[in-house]
């Protein structure tokens, strides 16, 4: 498994009856996540001293119990990378801690190019991965169909000081981009995807990862550059194990261009327990020197 574990502003300090237990800077969150069906191990009154809670409605969605009134957000750190937190109605807080493992694999790996890099981001939510990949070096083009997600995602950058980075937002279908990006030429030496399981772009289009997620990987190997430096995809359905990643890859990466594919789940360390949080998993493709 490869672990998100060289954070010091985030911390997972317990998991267990369906719910985690973060910190988030100073201030302490209570979520739901369906993965976690074993007993938490630190004591209930750990549990109950928490700054906010979110509670999962029985007919869909939910909302925030907050038990001290808290800031509309507040900035956490990685590295030398800052972003905004901010707790949604659908108990995300705008950031995926355990995507740092892979933030670090990027980072090093357009460092270590000794060339440009133009980095494609798809799906790119609140844009973790762009301003890794910005702060890098590399060229980058954030796409998602979320007009208030590429929002964020400009305030992200600019909060850790990269607004001056050559990065293109773009609020758009991430299918009907690529193949723009195609009939115009353009190419690009990595691709980032972290498709959802279920969706519909900004015109009402359907997105289903089982039937989509493959023909989108061999869509964009007309944009990848004849000397691509990787390729990565995340993935939240449970219902995909890693070594789906590893073949999708392998049938369209690795078929032209050669080099390595290599897909694990991605986890984050649990401080009570000594336990790690499955939290997806990640597929990557490099090419090799």
């Amino acid at each position: 498994m490869l672990l998100a574990d060289k954070w010091v502003d985030y911390e997972l300090i317990d998991t267990g009856n369906g719910e985690k237990l973060e910190r988030w800077g100073k201030l302490i969150l209570r979520r739901p996540d369906p993965q976690a069906i074993w007993p938490h191990t630190a004591d209930d009154e750990v549990w109950e001293r928490v700054d906010a809670h979110y509670h999962r409605s029985r007919s869909g969605g939910g909302s925030w119990e907050y038990k001290r009134k808290l800031p509309e957000r507040w900035t956490i750190s990685y590295r030398n990378l800052l972003f905004y937190i901010e707790p949604t109605g659908f108990k995300h807080t705008g950031l995926f801690p355990e995507q740092a493992v892979n933030w670090d694999w990027m980072i090093e790996k357009i460092k270590s190019a000794k060339k440009p890099v133009r980095v494609l981001n798809l799906f790119a939510y609140t844009g973790g991965a762009t301003v890794a990949c910005a702060y890098a070096g590399a060229e980058v083009c954030h796409v998602d169909a979320a007009k208030g997600m590429v929002t964020k995602a400009k305030e992200n950058l600019a909060l850790s000081g990269l607004s001056d980075r050559p990065v293109r937002f773009i609020v758009d279908d991430v299918v009907k981009f690529v193949r723009r990006e195609k009939r115009r030429g353009k190419m690009y030496e990595a691709i980032i995807m972290d498709p959802p399981s279920y969706g519909r772009g900004p015109n009402g289009e359907l997105w289903k990862i089982e039937d989509e997620l493959f023909g989108l990987v061999e869509l964009c190997m007309d944009i990848l550059s004849p000397e691509p430096l990787f390729f990565l995809i995340n993935s939240y359905t449970t219902g995909l194990a890693p070594s789906v990643l590893t073949n999708v890859l392998s049938m369209s990466v690795a078929k032209r261009f050669g080099g390595n594919v290599y897909s694990d789940e991605i986890g984050l360390p649990v401080s009570a327990s000594g336990l790690v949080l499955p939290c997806g998993a990640t597929g990557r493709w490099e090419s090799v020197e």
